[in-house]
């Protein structure tokens, strides 16, 4: 009885449980949530003080009581409590406005979950996302691998005998498989991906300028003006960095090109390729075949950077496009699994019930 009556009151979702942002979609309903993975908390207490992009507003900005962490590193989760905390806060969230003109019961927030997992974690870090799931409040927890589900939110036909390429680079972890028949062929889950090229920002602006800057100040940076491949129109962008002077401790404001931001980038966009050309050395004659033919798809967050289609077509010599809003892949594909559960048997990894 209380089974039937959590799943009238509850409300499905999936989560994308990123390292940088957190995304969430109801089912029937869309994206509901999109917020950064951060909490801050109370450095004794341990008491949670605020989630998402309020606790995003205070890193590097915190006194010594308060510390805002991010409760996941390399797209795993690094501190359980808190991401469990984070998890029942977004789950509570969706279930308190059920919409306007409708009659309202109180919501029981007991949904049946759909979580995007890097697909290079070990069994141990898998149950920790499904424990953190269902201590959270989902009566159900099902775990799928961040490719398949951005293949599938990109609309790709993951079930057909035909061989599909996707790289998705979030902000933890850059996933790069090949999918046929509604199961991965071959995966490569690197732990490098955007966390990485805001750190090559920071050291850059160390070595070269003797200058120390935040991770917020190297992320913005990035988004402003960075970029993997020369874009004659967007090469002349410049920004002003500002930071602290390592040699006297005092304030320092420096004029930064794209084309500096380019130079630091490089080595970890060049790591990202040559994992993506090892990938292809390994796929199976037939499966390339159709991969050349289809080309490959970008996913995630790391998408966005400025020529990074680019650069990854001239390493393969093959088509590269970009997923329609690749910040949102992942979620959709674990919104369309919530819709066709027979999918969700195909492609889930685990999951199930407490």
């Amino acid at each position: 009885m209380f089974g039937k009556l959590w799943q009238i009151l509850s409300h499905d979702v999936g989560i994308d449980l990123g390292t940088v942002n957190t995304l969430v979609l109801v089912k029937g309903k869309g994206i509901v949530i999109r917020e950064p993975t951060v909490v801050a908390l109370h450095k004794k207490t341990r008491q949670v003080l605020a989630i998402g992009t309020e606790a995003k507003r205070m890193i590097g900005r915190t006194p010594a009581a308060i510390e805002a962490v991010r409760p996941l590193r390399d797209g795993v989760i690094s501190d359980f409590d808190t991401c469990e905390a984070m998890l029942k806060y977004f789950i509570n969230k969706v279930h308190e406005n059920p919409g306007k003109g409708m009659f309202t019961l109180p919501k029981i927030p007991r949904p049946r979950v759909v979580v995007g997992i890097p697909s290079g974690v070990t069994e141990v870090e898998r149950r920790a996302v499904q424990d953190a799931c269902l201590s959270a409040g989902a009566r159900e927890a099902y775990l799928i691998e961040e490719p398949m589900a951005a293949a599938i939110g990109a609309k790709l036909p993951v079930e057909d005998p035909e061989g599909v390429m996707i790289v998705d680079m979030g902000g933890g972890t850059c996933e790069i498989a090949i999918i046929s028949l509604g199961g991965v062929v071959i995966n490569r889950s690197l732990r490098v991906a955007g966390d990485e090229l805001d750190e090559d920002i920071i050291n850059y602006m160390r070595t070269r300028y003797g200058m120390l800057i935040g991770e917020r100040t190297a992320e913005e940076t990035k988004l402003e003006i960075g970029s993997a491949f020369p874009l004659d129109s967007k090469d002349s962008l410049a920004t002003v960095v500002r930071g602290r002077d390592l040699s006297n401790g005092l304030p320092k404001s420096i004029k930064i090109s794209a084309a500096e931001i380019r130079e630091a980038l490089t080595p970890t966009i060049s790591q990202i390729v040559s994992a993506i050309q090892e990938v292809l050395e390994e796929t199976p004659p037939e499966l390339l075949s159709d991969i050349v033919e289809r080309g490959i798809f970008l996913a995630g967050g790391g998408a966005l950077l400025r020529g990074l289609d680019k650069k990854i077509a001239e390493e393969t010599k093959m088509p590269v496009y970009v997923a329609d809003d690749p910040l949102t892949t992942v979620v959709r594909g674990c919104g369309e699994v919530l819709n066709n559960l027979d999918l969700l048997s195909k492609v889930r990894v685990t999951g199930g019930l407490r």
